[in-house]
């Protein structure tokens, strides 16, 4: 009973303080390691402590942990998330498609901005018909200098989310580009909106769907993986 209590408090504690939990009491026996991206994506730089946040020095750990855990089976990623450091979620979204064992995302809410390709990395992807995805350039806070090299490297930036995206989805990077330059939808910024089945139809994400559907195709591909 004590160490059932200690697993219980220890469950609890790490889905306060990462967003995480691991999922094995279900009828295949697989063992899932659930990650949850919400609020913005914390980079090197600390944010309020108004702000909801997913710090991204707590998730790449945990991320090597489920990959090198002979007990991990597959992993869970639920997203709700305005987007954030791009950095982070580059790497962020990198070590989730270098995953060996499988994954399955789940847009809940939103995934925007570098939210995208943290929804595409995974090896098959849902959204729920109400959820959202924002495209659109990147931005930097700060001082920025005013010259070649400065474009130089937005447009560098831009290729590599573009190119990422493209990479692991069904859309091409010019027609991801096209829509991160889009002036028609936003009244007072470029970009791109698409809800549910828009972003299915562009061949951003597989499918339109929610969490039973989610689950169910990880303990499909787990089945699949371990055969």
């Amino acid at each position: 009973m004590a160490k059932e209590a200690d697993n219980g408090k220890e469950k609890t504690e790490e889905l306060q303080d990462f967003g995480q939990i691991q999922m094995s009491h279900n009828r295949q026996n697989h063992n899932v390691r659930l990650l949850s991206v919400i609020g913005e994506i914390e980079g090197h730089e600390c944010l309020a402590s108004t702000t909801k946040t997913t710090k991204y020095e707590h998730v790449l750990p945990k991320l090597a942990e489920a990959e090198d855990d002979a007990e991990v089976d597959g992993v869970l990623i639920l997203l709700n998330t305005v987007g954030g450091d791009v950095e982070s979620g580059l790497a962020i979204a990198e070590m989730i498609a270098s995953l060996s064992k499988p994954t399955v995302s789940l847009v809940l809410g939103g995934s925007h901005s570098i939210g995208v390709p943290l929804a595409v990395a995974a090896d098959y992807s849902y959204i729920v018909p109400s959820g959202t995805m924002v495209i659109h350039p990147v931005r930097l806070s700060g001082t920025v200098i005013g010259s070649q090299q400065t474009y130089d490297y937005f447009k560098q930036m831009q290729e590599r989310i573009s190119g990422f995206i493209a990479a692991h989805c069904m859309v091409k990077a010019e027609r991801i580009e096209e829509m991160m330059m889009n002036t028609s939808m936003l009244t007072k910024d470029l970009g791109t909106i698409l809800v549910g089945h828009e972003a299915v139809a562009e061949g951003i994400i597989n499918e339109v769907g929610g969490v039973s559907d989610a689950v169910r195709k990880l303990h499909f591909m787990i089945s699949e993986n371990q055969q």
